[in-house]
């Protein structure tokens, strides 16, 4: 299925990954698995990290795959019931749901780290951020790829972003993203 990484290193847990894969495939198919399992549930999804596991590379590129296709089934399925220009409007809504920490100064669009914890740099943050709102105002290009694949610095203080709340916003904007590439 997917390359293991040699036994003293690490990769995700053999057994959750295919089960996993396992239950999205009879829910893409429509042939059992949870009725509601979506790109969602393919986002949330986390591994156990493992000695001999699988490749994290090659794990995470199918479950972008994964998380895409569910989207791309989604839209169609939207599409072919209230038309294209409806599922546009429910993206834009969607969308809109990004634009107040857009808005915002930079440096102060996410909540710091409690205490000593670290957190991601909020210049490297904020510079993607940026790019987010250049892609809504002025078309310029942007992919949830570059978005999935974005690595921030780690910092402290006021000179960083807790990690949580800056995950589950790019999280949001790679849906966004997806929907309409």
């Amino acid at each position: 299925m997917f390359r293991t990484a040699k036994f003293f290193q690490k990769g995700y847990h053999r057994d959750e990954v295919e089960e996993f894969l396992k239950t999205a495939r009879s829910a893409y198919e429509g042939t059992g698995g949870p009725a509601n399992f979506g790109a969602a549930q393919v986002r949330a999804q986390g591994f156990r990290v493992v000695r001999g596991g699988y490749n994290f590379a090659q794990v995470d590129a199918a479950m972008d795959r994964l998380e895409s296709a569910f989207v791309a089934r989604a839209r169609a399925d939207h599409v072919a019931v209230n038309g294209q220009k409806a599922w546009m409007n429910l993206v834009s809504e969607q969308a809109t749901t990004l634009y107040p920490r857009l808005l915002r100064p930079a440096g102060k669009r996410f909540s710091h780290p409690k205490g000593r914890e670290r957190g991601y740099r909020s210049a490297d943050v904020d510079a993607l951020l940026e790019r987010l709102v250049a892609y809504f105002d002025e078309n310029k290009p942007l992919t949830s790829r570059e978005i999935r694949d974005a690595v921030f610095a780690e910092s402290k203080g006021t000179r960083a972003y807790a990690e949580g709340p800056v995950d589950a916003y790019l999280a949001r904007a790679v849906e966004v993203l997806l929907a309409v590439e």
